[in-house]
């Protein structure tokens, strides 16, 4: 065998994992993004992109599950928004302690999920319309609740504080406590979908739910408890996030919805269930998050963010169909 050969069968085996094609990605733009300003891997930067990357990250695993699943939930972005604007409501207005005005929170965004999941099963609509119709409804609710004002979230239980944006300092770079629950619940949904009959059960469902339910495996269920384990995750990552800013807006998490999908998708998850990847979607989020920071470090506008993120898609997307395609033949 030439040197040649087994260089080819390396990448070959390298470009078969689906999660290599996002690190690649990361890899180049990153290099690309510090050769352009070397402020980009400075431990001030890096702290920065770290505190962020829960917010839209925490959202992202869950919508993994949803799409490996064969659905996926367009009114997280809302959900974000309006549970923390609840629980602080309750808490400046009603006077109710923070712990229990959270679980209120909590509760009020799984009833939003429960009814996406009904919905969508029961019902038999796609879960693009349930849910873009609950995105309208929960955004205006919120709205509305809030006469379009925010609610201040300083001065509640430090223990909390600390539970939800405490910071570690590990050298120069600032660890954020959002980061610790990303990373936990990253590495609990991975072994939960690799390693758990459930997770066997939302592969199947997405896969082929004919052929699940054939085998005894109650898809609906598995849905679900999908939509409501979403909603519960973008309310924990909206209250993360206000928790952060000071304030709970009703207009946070626009655009969350699309973004979050784009993250799971380019990470290697399909956009028609049945093959989904915890370890692609981390990969993904770290990617699309430091494209947002690197464009706006090297002097590009904002506004160019998405046009960079598109492209990062079709790249992707692009180059695993052809894989699929040379294996397939």
């Amino acid at each position: 065998m030439t040197c040649l050969e087994t260089l080819r069968r390396i990448v070959d085996r390298v470009l078969a994992v689906r999660e290599s094609i996002p690190l690649v990605l990361l890899i180049a733009s990153s290099l690309g993004f510090y050769l352009v300003s070397p402020a980009f891997l400075s431990p001030m930067n890096l702290s920065n992109m770290f505190a962020f990357i829960p917010e839209l990250g925490i959202i992202a695993l869950g919508m993994t599950m949803l799409l490996t699943a064969g659905v996926f939930d367009l009114s997280v972005g809302a959900v974000f928004a309006f549970a923390p604007l609840l629980t602080y409501t309750i808490v400046n207005q009603v006077g109710i302690p923070l712990e229990l005005a959270m679980l209120v929170g909590f509760a009020a965004a799984m009833l939003i999920g429960l009814i996406n999941g009904l919905l969508v099963t029961k019902v038999g609509i796609s879960s693009f319309l349930v849910t873009l119709g609950m995105m309208l409804v929960v955004r205006g609710l919120g709205l509305y609740m809030s006469a379009g004002y925010p609610q201040k979230t300083l001065g509640g239980d430090p223990i909390i504080q600390t539970l939800l944006v405490g910071t570690v300092t590990i050298g120069p770079v600032t660890i954020y406590a959002g980061l610790l629950w990303f990373i936990g619940l990253a590495v609990f949904l991975h072994f939960l979908l690799r390693r758990a009959r459930f997770g066997n059960w939302v592969l199947a469902t997405g896969g082929n739910g004919k052929s699940a339910r054939a085998r005894g495996i109650n898809t609906d269920a598995v849905t679900i408890r999908l939509f409501v384990f979403m909603s519960f995750l973008a309310s924990f990552a909206g209250l993360i996030s206000a928790t952060r800013v000071g304030s709970a807006y009703p207009i946070a998490g626009d655009g969350y919805e699309l973004e979050t999908i784009a993250m799971a998708v380019v990470g290697g998850t399909s956009l028609f269930g049945g093959r989904g990847t915890i370890i692609g979607t981390v990969i993904g989020v770290i990617l699309i998050r430091s494209i947002r920071n690197g464009i706006i470090l090297i002097g590009v506008p904002g506004l160019a963010y998405n046009m960079f993120v598109g492209i990062i898609i079709l790249v992707a997307m692009s180059v695993q169909a052809l894989l699929e395609r040379r294996n397939a033949s």
